[in-house]
């Protein structure tokens, strides 16, 4: 099995259309989804992935009809189907039916798609400066992880791969840097670690929560800080958090090429240290 869904209020293998026409989710773009990572038989901060899930649907006029104890529960159930080795790419979503062009909060339904995706590999990736720039909050929704905000990151994307680069860096309005077009960034410059300020730009990720969290616990306090072009060329080391590769070294961005330096491998090893602390069971 490598495809779970569950929607209408039952588990199925069977991928059915659930969206119509008349559907205010289809034509406006106002469906919200999150992305949780089961593996080795851990599944570390899912039910803050699924409590970011219903913020997100309340931040885009929705109103979910399912409780956070609920939505965990069922993604569990859902993860448990799997052998306990898979690597798993777990997606609770919201999406409104009813509405012209406001939706109808009360027509807001749940649906979940679990599904394998092997890690990345550890050795790294690639990346380059995009054009493609994220936006104030006043521009668009971006204290909601929304499918709307994300055209404009595959486009970063599409553009990266063409110039053959694996991953974009996207700027703020601003020319400061924001994040990796599909993950959270961080530096080391000078031994000290740091990430762009969250001022909402873009979505401070779970597993950059998490890392900042575990870093001061180990006595490395990440600082918050606007970050140059030139601040992230003259790095040491460059690495992304995120929930698909959860820590990951940048081995070349534009012509610079970068080491995988001590303090982004170290920072890996304590994360996997906690997700070994939440087993499915």
């Amino acid at each position: 099995m490598d495809w779970l869904y569950w929607q209408k209020g039952g588990w199925t293998t069977e991928e059915t259309a659930i969206l119509s026409l008349k559907d205010n989710a289809f034509w406006m773009g106002n469906t919200v989804f999150d992305g949780a990572r089961a593996f080795n038989g851990w599944v570390p901060d899912l039910d803050k992935h699924c409590a970011r899930a219903l913020n997100s649907a309340e931040r885009m006029l929705l109103k979910p009809d399912i409780r956070l104890e609920r939505l965990v529960e069922l993604c569990r159930e859902g993860v448990s189907r799997f052998p306990k080795d898979a690597e798993l790419y777990i997606r609770p979503m919201f999406f409104p039916r009813g509405g012209f062009i406001i939706p109808v909060p009360e027509t807001t339904e749940c649906a979940i798609a679990i599904h394998r995706l092997p890690l990345p590999d550890a050795g790294g990736f690639t990346a380059c400066l995009s054009p493609f720039r994220r936006p104030f909050a006043d521009m668009a929704p971006t204290d909601a992880k929304a499918a709307c905000l994300y055209p404009n990151m595959q486009r970063a994307l599409v553009y990266a791969a063409k110039q053959g680069f694996e991953n974009a860096i996207v700027q703020k309005t601003d020319g400061s840097i924001a994040e990796f077009a599909s993950a959270n960034l961080m530096i080391v410059k000078d031994g000290k670690i740091i990430t762009p300020t969250a001022d909402g730009t873009f979505l401070a990720g779970i597993t950059r929560h998490r890392i900042i969290n575990l870093l001061a616990a180990d006595g490395n306090p990440v600082v918050e800080a606007l970050i140059s072009k030139e601040d992230l060329m003259t790095a040491d080391e460059v690495f992304s958090t995120g929930n698909h590769g959860k820590v990951l070294p940048v081995t070349k961005i534009d012509d610079k090429v970068f080491g995988i330096g001590p303090i982004t491998k170290h920072v890996r090893g304590l994360y996997w240290d906690f997700a070994e602390s939440c087993p499915l069971n």
